[in-house]
């Protein structure tokens, strides 16, 4: 059942998650045979808030409004991170969850429903920035910082800011079926379902090295990604046995050869997606993946997306249209 939701706030909330979920479960959409939803906006500390966008907001509604909820979702808000939650909103949403509703949240909203303990033991996500301070915060959850959203039984979190319309979306599908879900996302003019997950999104700069023993033989690997390298090859150029060699490597860079190798072709596999009209057997060769099946191959593993639908996410439609 999802029929009642109540959206809870706090103080500095941001304006556009809130408004995510109003979109999704607070709009009368009836005259297009869409279902409505009994919505409520929440306040947890008093009936004004201020929002992260520096206006404020009126709420009719306090913490009681919750405990009639089939749907909680908390959306985010400045200094999630760190901040104390009122006790009385974290037994509000423990309870909700023992008497079988679910509790949804967006981006940073993730760490309420840690406070609240709804998170040990159970796979979650956050925006990609937050993921490690989730897991420090939260020993027993089990964060997943690559994917768009994580539904775990009562407990949904979602990434951050335009995730939470894929998590919002899939309650809608769960709850009222695929045609309805559909249909809502081309009245917000958003996709029913993205392809991957956040990694695509991601700035992951690649470790640097702690001194210069294998310094040099980076900067040549990062010159000559189009060829075949062997950790025997790379060891001969760092007049090192290969042994020693790859002990080196992962001291000084944190990682293999082979990943760090891979994740440099992965990086401009990228840039020549984002950049450039090259054909995806170009940009495979130029990236030293030989083939396009190959680089389709590794780009999924490590982005969980395809080539094709990154460059269409990263590229606007005029380019797309060059390209083609």
């Amino acid at each position: 059942m999802l029929n009642n939701v109540a959206v809870l706030l706090m103080d500095e909330v941001h304006p556009f998650e809130l408004g995510v979920l109003c979109e999704v479960f607070g709009l009368d959409r009836s005259e297009d045979g869409l279902p409505v939803h009994d919505f409520a906006v929440v306040s947890a500390e008093g009936p004004v808030l201020r929002t992260h966008a520096g206006f404020t907001l009126g709420i009719p509604h306090g913490p009681e409004r919750l405990e009639e909820a089939d749907l909680i979702a908390v959306p985010a808000g400045s200094h999630f991170l760190d901040r104390e939650y009122p006790e009385e909103v974290l037994d509000a949403l423990r309870r909700a969850v023992e008497r079988g509703a679910r509790v949804l949240s967006v981006c940073s909203g993730a760490f309420v429903l840690g406070a609240a303990g709804l998170l040990d033991g159970r796979r979650c996500t956050t925006h990609w920035r937050h993921s490690d301070e989730l897991a420090r915060r939260f020993p027993k959850a089990q964060v997943e910082p690559d994917v768009l959203y994580v539904d775990e039984g009562p407990v949904i979190t979602s990434a951050g800011t335009a995730a939470g319309i894929d998590a919002a979306l899939h309650l809608v599908r769960q709850a009222h079926g695929p045609a309805v879900a559909n249909a809502l996302a081309r009245r917000m003019v958003v996709p029913p379902h993205r392809d991957g997950g956040q990694a695509q999104y991601i700035e992951r700069p690649l470790p640097r090295t702690r001194c210069d023993t294998v310094g040099e033989t980076l900067a040549w690997m990062e010159r000559h990604l189009d060829q075949e390298m062997t950790v025997e090859q790379l060891a001969a150029q760092t007049h090192m046995s290969p042994r020693t060699f790859a002990r080196r490597f992962q001291q000084e860079t944190g990682t293999t050869p082979y990943r760090w190798l891979l994740r440099q072709r992965v990086l401009l596999a990228q840039h020549l997606l984002e950049t450039s009209d090259e054909t995806m057997d170009t940009i495979a060769g130029q990236a030293g993946f030989g083939t396009a099946a190959a680089l389709r191959h590794q780009f999924v593993r490590s982005l969980g997306t395809t080539p094709n639908s990154y460059r269409r996410a990263f590229r606007g439609p005029a380019l797309m249209r060059e390209v083609a």
